[in-house]
């Protein structure tokens, strides 16, 4: 490629690097305008490397009010910049955790990062209790919180065939979730997402008030590339390419909107110039398969 275009975004999950690093960015601001407008608890399945923890980055950027980040993207004109909101990010997808004792110790590890960037010390001992905590000191401080969990159920699926283990695993996220529901005069927004939808009942008993936007068709294209952002975004990738047949190997994912391409497939074919099935090769739920058999 010529050094004045713009980079790909392969595996890219922040949209700080993304914007200030010179890389080609598909606009999903609007999303956030939508969600923040029509409502305040929410859960989006998507399958692996599709773009869920931009997503969830760009939001955290949006609601902390990170302004300069948006020049020139459909939500600097349309948000409220005038106020920051305090962001409380959790993600369970790196590394495997192998039980509940491991599970406590994750969380309370990501809430330490959280604690000592604000210069809190909790008193309460339990998961619940700080987390309960911490968010009635960043209301009192700054206001109403916002809550981003990535990857809520990688514990339970990395423990999918032992089934013992991921019942143990569920209660114990089960018991981190509830503090939400408890919390809920003090949060401004809560947006939950991972690969798997499971059952309210099951993980979410008390946040029954979660919207699930998964197979919404006003959020079809939330994750993923719509051809027409394909042909707009990586206009200088395409001259000499077939976009028929990009089309026929990468754009066939559907959540009951516009079609779309996954991002991490497409990248790698503008990159590498062969057509070849990278998600399948990388991004494969081998839970799925586990069962299957």
């Amino acid at each position: 490629t010529r050094g004045d275009m713009k980079k790909l975004p392969i595996g890219l999950q922040s949209l700080r690097e993304i914007r200030e690093g010179g890389y080609c960015y598909v606009d999903k601001t609007r999303f956030v305008q939508q969600l923040a407008d029509a409502g305040k608890y929410y859960f989006l399945s998507r399958p692996r490397r599709f773009g869920k923890s931009l997503f969830l980055d760009t939001l955290k950027e949006a609601f902390e009010g990170n302004q300069v980040l948006f020049a020139g993207l459909f939500l600097a004109q349309t948000w409220d910049w005038s106020r920051a909101f305090p962001v409380i990010r959790i993600s369970f997808g790196s590394g495997v955790l192998r039980s509940r004792q491991e599970l406590d110790e994750n969380i309370r590890e990501q809430l330490a990062e959280h604690f000592r960037r604000v210069g809190f010390a909790p008193h309460a001992g339990s998961i619940p209790g700080m987390v309960r905590e911490f968010i009635l000191h960043l209301h009192e401080r700054q206001g109403p919180v916002v809550v981003l969990v990535d990857e809520y159920d990688k514990p339970i699926l990395d423990n999918i065939t032992d089934a013992p283990r991921a019942i143990e695993l569920r209660e114990g996220l089960k018991h981190f979730y509830s503090t939400l529901k408890d919390a809920d005069p003090y949060l401004k927004f809560v947006f939950l997402t991972g690969v798997s939808r499971f059952s309210k009942v099951s993980l979410f008993s008390g946040l029954n008030n979660l919207e699930d936007i998964t197979i919404s068709p006003a959020f079809g294209s939330i994750c993923g590339y719509t051809q027409e952002e394909f042909e707009t975004v990586f206009a200088e990738y395409l001259p000499g390419l077939s976009l028929s047949d990009i089309q026929t190997w990468y754009n066939g994912y559907c959540f009951l909107g516009e079609r779309v391409y996954n991002p991490f497939d497409v990248l790698l074919y503008l990159r590498n110039r062969q057509f070849r099935n990278y998600w399948f090769e990388t991004g494969t739920p081998t839970f799925l398969l586990k069962i299957l058999e």
